[in-house]
């Protein structure tokens, strides 16, 4: 009598271990736990491997931390690196970066810390050379791309960190700015009258759409130095 045969089945392959799913796994931790939680033992964990096995890959937190910065950066410029004008191109490169830190807001802080490298240093290139085609005077090139990306930047993350006070106070983000808008309210109005007059504004604001309007008059600056029309 023959011995029964064992049904066959496919065998089944794990993905193998590269920078590239490192980096994607980097990023998914970093969104849930934020950069505190980043470690190479939740990180081997989530992959389903040794620490040491990352290490053959990357040599550190800090060069992960760049590396991840560096792929969430590139995916939003790689939207938003064109535009029918070079105002647009502008508007949607900003716009993509602060989309960018509003869904990863420890972004911000690391492009902060490194002002010298590739991640920042991308941005900047994009920004300066739609200044150069806005026809900016060579001398203003540095002061005009420097202006609009630190407005990215700082109000970019400013958003993030509203975003995470509000879910430190387990409170929504119409909660959250209707507690600080009555609190403005609620200034000494001799020594904070402007503060109160604009707390109604902050509690009906729309986080991209000010954003946006902040970039405008930006570029509104930067066609008075040009003599270039700014389309409304």
């Amino acid at each position: 009598m023959a011995a029964a045969t064992r049904k066959s089945r496919p065998e089944r392959r794990e993905e193998p271990l590269s920078r590239e799913r490192i980096v994607e796994a980097a990023i998914e931790l970093l969104d849930t736990a934020g950069e505190a939680g980043l470690t190479f033992r939740a990180l081997a964990q989530r992959l389903a491997t040794g620490p040491g096995a990352i290490y053959w890959h990357v040599t550190g937190k800090d060069e992960l931390l760049g590396a991840a910065t560096e792929a969430v950066v590139a995916d939003a410029m790689a939207a938003g690196v064109t535009g029918p004008t070079p105002r647009d191109a502008v508007r949607s490169v900003a716009l993509g970066v602060f989309d960018a830190i509003d869904a990863h807001p420890w972004i911000g802080t690391q492009l902060a810390r490194a002002p010298a490298q590739s991640p920042l240093l991308r941005i900047f290139e994009h920004l300066g050379r739609q200044v150069q085609a806005l026809g900016v005077p060579h001398a203003a090139h540095f002061t005009a791309a420097s202006t609009l990306l630190n407005y990215v930047l700082g109000v970019g993350g400013q958003n993030a960190a509203n975003a995470r006070s509000s879910q430190r106070q387990d409170t929504t983000r119409a909660e959250f700015l209707g507690e600080v808008s009555t609190a403005w309210s609620n200034l000494d109005p001799e020594e904070y009258a402007f503060t109160r007059s604009v707390a109604g504004q902050l509690r009906d604001h729309d986080d991209r759409e000010e954003f946006l309007a902040g970039i405008d008059l930006i570029l509104a600056g930067i066609a008075g130095i040009t003599g270039v029309t700014a389309r409304p």
